[in-house]
């Protein structure tokens, strides 16, 4: 394993020991690297309302967001119970809106391994149409509305 996936490595496996999976048994870390360096950590959270579990990647990303952080280059999933597995969709789409092109490792404790980016697993991300507030809200680039007049 490079050097630069070794800290990352140890900070998911870390995170992966403190999960919260009461219910699936399936403990997941996740560890993501921000273009400055910093490493933000997170593991799974689960709830008896199972839709309102968290997932360790989107837990590491909302930390670094709080912490300030913007963008990303690597992220590291660790699970000693299955895997490797791939981000969910909802993670994939929120790791999209920061770093559509990150690099993601995960690995199990099996010694399973697989290396992906972010594009692969979701090449066509939702992303918000950009806002042209001085058109009056129109979408920018977009068709414009039936029956607009021209200001």
């Amino acid at each position: 394993m490079k050097d630069e996936w070794e800290r990352l490595t140890r900070e998911a496996q870390e995170a992966s020991a403190r999960a919260y999976a009461r219910y699936s048994n399936l403990r997941v870390g996740a560890a993501l690297e921000g273009l400055g360096g910093g490493i933000y950590a997170g593991c799974n959270v689960e709830n008896s309302s199972l839709g309102l579990t968290i997932c360790a990647e989107r837990a590491a990303l909302v930390r670094a967001v709080a912490e300030g952080e913007r963008e990303f280059v690597r992220l590291v999933i660790y699970t000693p119970d299955a895997g490797p597995l791939s981000p969910c969709g909802a993670c994939r789409q929120v790791l999209a809106e920061f770093s559509p092109q990150l690099q993601i490792l995960s690995l199990s404790h099996a010694g399973g391994r697989r290396l992906f980016s972010l594009a692969e697993l979701l090449p066509e991300a939702f992303a918000w149409p950009k806002l042209d507030l001085g058109r009056g809200g129109d979408v920018a680039g977009g068709a414009e509305r039936p029956g607009a007049e021209e200001t």
